[in-house]
C-alpha cells in the first residue's frame, strides 16, 4: 500500500507537464463555453438557410411526387374507380380546414407571442422562417414513416399531407413560446430540424405502432411540444436573466397585437382538431366538441382571473392563453362521443387549471426547477395536452357497440385489419400508451437538442440583450424621433399658412 502510494506520489511529481496540460485542457473547454456572446449571424444564418433550402430542393427532387388526387392521371383514376364527380377528391374536402390550419400556423402561433414589448419582429418573423423550413422538411419525414410508395420509392403527397406537415410545425412553434426572445435563428432552425424529426418518429409510433387516436392532436402536437420546448429551456437556463427584466413585460398595444393571435386561434380551432378526421360523422362531432369546449374555456378563465386579481380586475396574459386551453385539451377525444355536455366540462376544467398555471405553476417552475417558460407553454400546451389525452384514453375505454353502433365503433377507432380484435378497453390502454410515448419523446429529445444548444457558437443573445428585436432586426427609427409632420387645411387661407409655418419655425428652434 505504501509502495503504491509512493509510486503515484512520484509519477505526479515526475509528470507534471500532464497534469499542467489536464488543467489548461479543462480551462480551455470553460473559456469555449463562457466566453462572450456573439450575435453576429451574417455567415451562419444566410449558410443555414442556403444549403438547407438546397438540400430540400435535391430532396424533394429525388423522393416527392403528386399522390393520385392531384397528378395529371386524375381522370384515368376517376374512371378506375367509379368516381362521378371532381367534386369527389380530396381537395375539396380538405382544402377548407387546411387553410384554417395554415392561418393559425402563420397568423394565429405568429401573433399570440408578440406580447413582450420589444419582440414583435422576432415573434412573427421567425415564426414565419420556423414554419416555412419546418413544413418542408415535414412533407420529408412524414412522408418516410406514412405515404412512402414502396414500388417505386416515392412519396406521394396531396392536400391531406399539408395539413399534417403544418401540424408537425405547431410541435416546433409550441416548442419556441418556451425559448422565445431567448435564442438565435440559427439555434429556432437547429431547434425545426431535430423538432419535426422527433415529432415524426413519436407520431409514428403513436398513430401506427400503438395505433392511438389523436385526431386533435393533444398527445402527438401539444404534448410534446410543450415538452420538447421546456427540456430545451431547462437545458439553456439563464441564471441572470434579471438583466433583461425590463423587456420581460407588455406595453398596452403589444398586449392588443397578441390578442389577435388568440382570436385567430380560438375561432379556427374547430378546423385544426377535425381537418384529418373521417369524413362524415367523426368531422362533423370533432368540431362540435372543440367549439363547446372553448366557449366554455372562456367564462372560466373570466372567473379565475377576476378572483384572484385586485378589485376583480383581468389579466391579460391569462385572456390570451388560458381561453385556448379546452381546443388543446378535447383534441383527442374530439372525434369521439365525448358528448356536448362533455366537451363542455373538458372546457371548464382546463380553463381553471390553465389560468392556476399562470398564477402559481409557472412561477414556481422559474424557481425552483429552473424553467424560464416565456410563453407559459406548460399552462397552455403541456398541461392541457396531458389531460386530453387522460379524457381520450377514457372515452375510448367506455365506448361500447350500444352507443357507437357496430360500424361507428370500427369506423371511429378504425377497428379493421390488424386491428379488427381490439376491444374499447384495450384501446383505452393503449390511449394511455400514447401520452407516456408523446412525453419522452419531448423530454428526451429536449435535454438532447438542449445540449446541442448550448454550444456557443449560435449566435444566441446575452442575459442582458433578450427579449429585444435589435439583436436580430433592423429597427425603423422610433415615432418619438421623427418630428411632426405639418399639415395643412384647404381651408386655410394663405396668411394662416404662412403663421402656422412661422410658429412651427420657433419651435423647432
Amino acid at each position: 500500500m505504501l509502495r503504491t502510494r509512493a509510486f503515484w506520489q512520484l509519477q505526479f511529481i515526475h509528470q507534471p507537464d500532464s497534469i499542467l496540460n489536464m488543467g489548461n485542457c479543462i480551462q480551455g473547454v470553460k473559456d469555449f463555453f463562457c466566453r462572450p456572446k456573439n450575435t453576429n449571424v451574417r455567415v451562419s444564418l444566410p449558410m443555414v438557410c442556403f444549403v438547407w433550402q438546397i438540400a430540400m430542393i435535391i430532396l424533394f427532387g429525388v423522393f416527392i411526387r403528386y399522390d393520385e388526387e392531384s397528378d395529371t392521371h386524375w381522370s384515368e383514376h376517376r374512371k378506375s374507380h367509379n368516381i362521378s364527380s371532381d367534386i369527389e377528391n380530396d381537395f375539396y374536402f380538405r382544402y377548407p380546414s387546411f387553410q384554417d390550419v395554415h392561418v393559425m400556423i402563420f397568423v394565429g402561433f405568429g401573433f399570440l407571442m408578440t406580447f413582450l414589448k420589444k419582440y414583435s419582429f422576432g415573434a412573427v418573423g421567425f415564426n414565419f422562417l420556423i414554419a416555412a423550413f419546418g413544413i418542408q422538411w415535414a412533407l420529408l419525414m412524414q412522408g418516410w414513416f406514412h405515404s412512402l410508395d414502396h414500388t417505386d420509392g416515392k412519396i406521394k403527397i396531396g392536400v391531406e399531407s399539408l395539413i399534417n406537415a403544418d401540424f408537425c410545425v405547431a410541435g416546433c412553434l409550441i416548442a419556441y413560446g418556451a425559448v422565445l426572445g431567448k435564442v438565435s435563428p440559427v439555434q429556432l432552425l437547429v431547434m425545426t430540424l431535430f423538432g419535426v424529426t422527433l415529432f415524426a418518429v413519436e407520431e409514428f409510433i403513436i398513430l401506427t405502432v400503438i395505433h392511438a387516436r389523436d385526431a386533435g392532436g393533444s398527445m402527438v402536437i401539444h404534448t410534446f411540444g410543450g415538452y420538447y420546448g421546456l427540456a430545451i429551456s431547462w437545458v439553456l437556463y439563464r441564471p441572470h436573466l434579471d438583466q433583461s427584466k425590463r423587456l420581460q413585460g407588455s406595453v398596452y398595444h403589444s398586449d392588443v397585437f397578441a390578442m389577435i393571435g388568440t382570436l385567430f386561434l380560438w375561432m379556427f380551432w374547430p378546423s385544426f382538431n377535425s381537418a384529418i378526421t373521417d369524413h362524415g360523422d367523426g368531422q362533423h362531432r370533432a368540431a362540435i366538441n372543440t367549439y363547446l369546449a372553448l366557449a366554455s374555456t372562456v367564462l372560466t378563465t373570466v372567473a379565475i382571473s377576476s378572483v384572484f386579481q385586485k378589485k376583480g380586475k383581468l389579466d391579460m396574459v391569462h385572456i390570451q392563453n388560458a381561453t385556448l386551453a379546452g381546443g388543446v385539451a378535447v383534441g383527442t377525444a374530439a372525434e369521439f362521443l365525448l358528448t356536448p355536455y362533455g366537451s363542455l366540462i373538458v372546457g371548464f376544467c382546463c380553463g381553471i387549471l390553465s389560468t392556476f398555471g399562470y398564477l402559481y405553476i409557472s412561477p414556481f417552475m422559474e424557481k425552483r426547477l429552473k424553467i424560464q417558460d416565456t410563453c407559459g407553454v406548460h399552462n397552455l400546451h403541456a398541461m392541457p395536452g396531458v389531460i386530453g389525452g387522460i379524457v381520450g384514453a377514457i372515452t375510448a375505454a367506455a365506448a361500447s357497440e350500444s352507443t357507437y353502433g357496430h360500424e361507428g365503433l370500427i369506423n371511429t377507432f378504425d377497428f379493421e385489419g390488424d386491428f379488427k380484435d381490439r376491444t374499447p378497453n384495450i384501446q383505452g390502454g393503449h390511449q394511455a400508451a400514447g401520452i407516456c410515448v408523446a412525453i419522452v419523446f419531448g423530454i428526451g429529445g429536449g435535454v438532447l437538442v438542449g445540449i446541442i444548444l448550448r454550444l456557443p457558437i449560435w449566435g444566441d443573445p446575452a442575459d442582458d440583450n433578450c427579449f429585444d428585436d435589435e439583436v436580430y432586426w433592423e429597427l425603423p427609427e422610433d415615432e418619438e424621433s421623427i418630428p411632426p409632420i405639418l399639415e395643412y387645411n384647404n381651408h386655410m387661407s394663405n396668411k394662416q399658412q404662412e403663421m402656422s409655418e412661422s410658429n412651427f419655425s420657433v419651435e423647432q428652434s
